[in-house]
């Protein structure tokens, strides 16, 4: 069974490995050097100050998975928008975690009356996240071509969009 519950500091560590293995070995995240702890505890921190969820998935008292909602953009007319992002553990993935994480983010964010969530989606060869997330509503509402180059090869943007409120 898949528990989600917020990210507290001391699941940083399992969030750093979930995200450097990410990072070195697939195209969800365009970032070509995984960031250390020290780094990924200030993100988290800054979400938490943003007064948005980060999230972790427990399974058998281990993180197996993260998410976390983030500004959209800077700027003040976005404010109302939010990014999601979700990494699962390579070794847990078809356990329900990310479903798990996605829905929870989803309500928490609506119950904090954001209007709109946005994913980008590194890669349209990310059948996994696209798929994920229409299962959620999510729409597509477009795609970047070739704006990303990493492992030696371009890769795409997909931008999917839900709607959280209707006012």
């Amino acid at each position: 069974m898949v528990v989600v519950r917020e990210a507290v500091e001391s699941d940083i560590p399992a969030i750093t490995a979930i995200y450097r293995y990410h990072v070195l070995h697939g195209v969800a995240s365009f970032e070509i050097d995984p960031p250390d702890a020290a780094e990924m505890s200030r993100r988290h921190a800054g979400v938490i100050a943003a007064g948005l969820p980060y999230l972790v998935a427990e399974h058998e008292g281990r993180v197996i998975g993260y998410a976390y909602a983030s500004p959209y953009r800077a700027r003040p007319a976005y404010r109302n928008s939010v990014e999601n992002s979700v990494y699962v553990d390579a070794d847990h993935h078809g356990l329900g975690a990310g479903k798990a994480l996605i829905r929870d983010l989803i309500e928490r964010c609506r119950a904090a009356g954001r209007r709109q969530m946005i994913a980008i989606i590194g890669d349209s060869d990310n059948e996994a996240s696209i798929g994920l997330h229409a299962a959620f509503g999510f729409r597509d509402v477009g795609t970047l071509t070739d704006v990303g180059f990493k492992h030696d090869r371009w890769l795409d943007s997909v931008i999917m969009q839900l709607a959280l409120s209707e006012s």
